[in-house]
C-alpha cells in the first residue's frame, strides 16, 4: 500500500493530522503535562470537549509548547459542544466560553457537535451558530460527532448549510467497524475520526492483536491504531501515561498486510465501549 501521509486536507481546505491525542478522562492535574509532552513527541492534533472539563489545561499544554518557539499553525485543537450547549443562543455563548478557556490559542481549529441527542431543531440551530463562528474567525473548521447517516443527511439537506461538516467523530474499532456509516461519510466527503480505537484499552491483549504485534515487533496498541489508519480513519488514541505517547504515534513506519487486516476485522461484531447515539431520533 502507498504510505499514509501525516497530514490530509479537510473539505474546509485546512490540513489535518492523520493521528491525534484523545484527552477524555485524562485528569485535570495531568492534562497540561500530557498535552505538552505529546506535542514534544510529535503529535499535532489534540482532541478535547466541553464535557471533558480539561479544555483550559489542554490550552496550557499547547501554550507551553508554543512558548518554545513553535508555530500555532502546526497544532490543531479540537473541542465539542455538549448536549446542554445545543440551540442557537446556548451554542453562541458556549463557543465563546470554549474559546475563553484557550484564549491564548486565538482560535479553535475544529469545533464539533458532540452528539445528535437534542433532536433536529436543536442540531441545526447549533450548527447555525457554529457556521457563524467560522465567519467570525473564532473557528477554522466545523463538524459532528456520534452522528448516524440520518443525521448527516439531515444536515447536508438543510437549506441553511454554508460549511459542510469536515469530520464525523465516532467510536470505531475492529469490533465496532460501522462500515456502512464510515462508507457513507467517505462518499459525502466527510473524514471519519475514530475515538476509542483501542477499545478503551480492552482489546490490546486480544490473541490476534498480540500475534500480529509480535510478528511486526510492535505493540498491540500500535496494531490497532494502524488498522484504523489503513481503514482511512483518523484515530484518536487516548493515554494519560507519558511513556506511551511515543509508541502510539510510531505507526507510520510499518503497515499491515491485507491478510492481517482481514484477521483483525470483525464485521459482524457490535461491541461499543462507550455511549451509542448514532441511532438517535
Amino acid at each position: 500500500m502507498s504510505p499514509i501521509p501525516k497530514l490530509i486536507q479537510l473539505s474546509s481546505g485546512h490540513a489535518f493530522p492523520t493521528v491525534g491525542l484523545g484527552t477524555w478522562e485524562v485528569p485535570n492535574s495531568a492534562t497540561a503535562k500530557v498535552v505538552y509532552e505529546a506535542l514534544k513527541t510529535g503529535y499535532r492534533l489534540i482532541d478535547c470537549a466541553s464535557l471533558y472539563g480539561n479544555e483550559a489545561e489542554c490550552g496550557e499544554g499547547i501554550s507551553k509548547w508554543l512558548d518554545e518557539g513553535n508555530s500555532r499553525e502546526d497544532v490543531k485543537y479540537t473541542t465539542k459542544l455538549w448536549n446542554s450547549e445545543n440551540g442557537y443562543g446556548n451554542a453562541k455563548r458556549a463557543i465563546k466560553r470554549c474559546l475563553e478557556k484557550v484564549k491564548q490559542l486565538g482560535y479553535i481549529d475544529l469545533l464539533l457537535i458532540h452528539s445528535p441527542l437534542e433532536g433536529p431543531k436543536m442540531r441545526l440551530e447549533t450548527y447555525k451558530a457554529m457556521q457563524e463562528a467560522v465567519d467570525e474567525g473564532l473557528v477554522k473548521s466545523i463538524g459532528v460527532s456520534n452522528y448516524g447517516i440520518k443525521h448527516i443527511d439531515e444536515l447536508l439537506a438543510w437549506d441553511g448549510l454554508k460549511y459542510k461538516p469536515v469530520v464525523n467523530q465516532i467510536e470505531i474499532s475492529p469490533w465496532l467497524m460501522r462500515q456502512e456509516l464510515a462508507d457513507a461519510c467517505n462518499e459525502r466527503g466527510i473524514e471519519v475520526e475514530a475515538y476509542a480505537p483501542l477499545g478503551h484499552g480492552g482489546k490490546i491483549n486480544d490473541p490476534t492483536v498480540t500475534k500480529i504485534a509480535a510478528r511486526k515487533n510492535v505493540s498491540g496498541a500500535q496494531v490497532l491504531i494502524r488498522w484504523s489508519m489503513q481503514k482511512k480513519h483518523i484515530p484518536l488514541p487516548k493515554t494519560k501515561t507519558v511513556s506511551r505517547l511515543a509508541g502510539n504515534l510510531d505507526v507510520y513506519s510499518f503497515s499491515l498486510t491485507e491478510e492481517e487486516i482481514r484477521e483483525l476485522d470483525h464485521p459482524k461484531a457490535y461491541e461499543p465501549t462507550d455511549w451509542e447515539c448514532t441511532d438517535a431520533p
